[in-house]
């Protein structure tokens, strides 16, 4: 009989255990507590959509969209998408769901997301983001809300230092208009040095070709003219607005005239978060505002902005957890008291108390492996004369010891 060969783990995915998912919860639950000081509602989509939905909102000649998408079409004949990010799913959930009346709303949610790329450092083809959105709010509070929130979420992870807010004005649709000409007489008189991705950007897509990564393009972009020159009155007042937020509640940016987001339905802010914590590409927070997205989805001209975060990415910069131990382990030393072990067990964890049971292996040993636990309270089951006999030490005279013992009473006189 051939042996049966043992299935792998497909590459670009992974298996989180340990200490890498005390920080990654860790991540989700100071995110879902942060989230909630700033009142933004929770809210799931589905994991798959329709590729429209990703195709109009992220655009075509995009990365994303080119190459990197997971589509496929399935028994019906639909193509549909798992999804690379959030924001166009939620975008299309405001639409279909009627929640136009709801607004201005913010939204928060997290999961994991899909995408087909080379897997590198804390980059994968399952990942997971955290996601933040205001939809229907055109005021420059709200992305200061927005970045705000960011500011005190890494914070309270305890990864903030060495992490730098870099920040810029896309101006609004005048203000892009102006410059996207600009940048595409200057991009057109080196077209013969550009790189085949950026000549292709040039026809579509030419804001993208300032944060080319190709050594070829580096010189030309960044020679090409700022976005300030072009600023109408209104977009400049809209930015100084958003830093003037910011410097209000404390948070620290720097200016960055190269960040850019190539779509035209992107508007006034664009922001990220940046390490160099995590090699080349050290993004671990981004986003922007989005004023178009809606419309171009079929929608009436809606504002948002919003950003996302890769939690194993965040993670990697989260220090390493301890595992964190029961309140109580009860050691039962006589065969005979695993039944009222059992009771015990659920009468603690109904109480709030987190709490384990040793049971097995031989019963002289198990009072000694119970007090390597390090367990706030350590509970000894035993038998003597067909008695049970219950005893609860603890190092100091805890509140969980007297919450024990009370609980240890209870049972043994309902036990008698």
């Amino acid at each position: 009989m051939a042996k049966t060969e043992t299935p792998r783990r497909i590459r670009g995915t992974q298996d989180i255990f340990g200490d890498e998912q005390r920080r990654f919860a860790h991540v989700l639950s100071t995110f879902e507590r942060v989230r909630a000081l700033y009142c933004f509602q929770r809210v799931d989509i589905p994991v798959f959509e329709s590729t429209a939905v990703f195709a109009r909102s992220l655009g075509e000649t995009t990365d994303v969209v080119s190459k990197e998408m997971y589509t496929f079409e399935d028994r019906g004949g639909d193509s549909i998408t798992l999804r690379p990010e959030f924001t166009a799913g939620i975008a299309r959930a405001y639409l279909t769901e009627g929640w136009q009346q709801f607004a201005p709303m913010k939204l928060t949610t997290s999961g994991p997301v899909f995408r087909y790329e080379r897997p590198q450092k804390g980059r994968f083809r399952q990942f997971h983001q955290i996601d933040a959105e205001v939809i229907g709010a055109a005021e420059p509070a709200a992305d200061v809300e927005l970045l705000v929130l960011a500011d005190q979420l890494l914070r309270e992870l305890g990864i903030s230092e060495g992490v730098t807010l870099q920040l810029n004005t896309l101006g609004d649709a005048a203000t892009r208009d102006a410059w996207r000409e600009a940048l595409v007489a200057h991009f057109e008189a080196h077209r013969g040095e550009l790189s085949e991705d950026s000549l292709t950007r040039l026809e579509k897509n030419p804001m993208r070709i300032l944060d080319s990564k190709d050594p070829r393009d580096r010189p030309i972009a960044d020679s090409a003219p700022d976005i300030d020159a072009y600023l109408t009155d209104e977009a400049r007042a809209f930015f100084e607005a958003v830093t003037a937020g910011l410097d209000a509640a404390g948070v620290t940016w720097e200016r960055n005239a190269r960040l850019v987001r190539g779509l035209d339905y992107y508007r006034h802010t664009a922001f990220e978060f940046v390490t160099d914590r995590l090699g080349a590409q050290g993004t671990v927070l981004a986003g922007g505002r989005y004023d178009g997205l809606i419309g171009s989805l079929g929608g009436p001209e809606t504002a948002g902005v919003g950003w996302a975060a890769g939690v194993e990415r965040l993670a990697m910069l989260v220090p390493e957890l301890a595992a964190v131990n029961p309140d109580v382990i009860v050691a039962v030393e006589d065969d005979r008291a695993i039944g009222l072990g059992h009771r015990l067990l659920r009468s603690l964890r109904k109480d709030g108390l987190s709490a384990e049971m040793i049971a097995t292996g031989s019963p002289r040993k198990r009072y000694d492996k119970a007090a390597k636990v390090n367990a706030k309270v350590l509970v000894s089951l035993n038998v003597d004369e067909d008695k049970p006999v219950t005893r609860a030490v603890a190092a100091t005279a805890t509140d969980e010891l007297s919450q024990v013992q009370t609980i240890i009473d209870d049972l043994a006189e309902a036990l008698r």
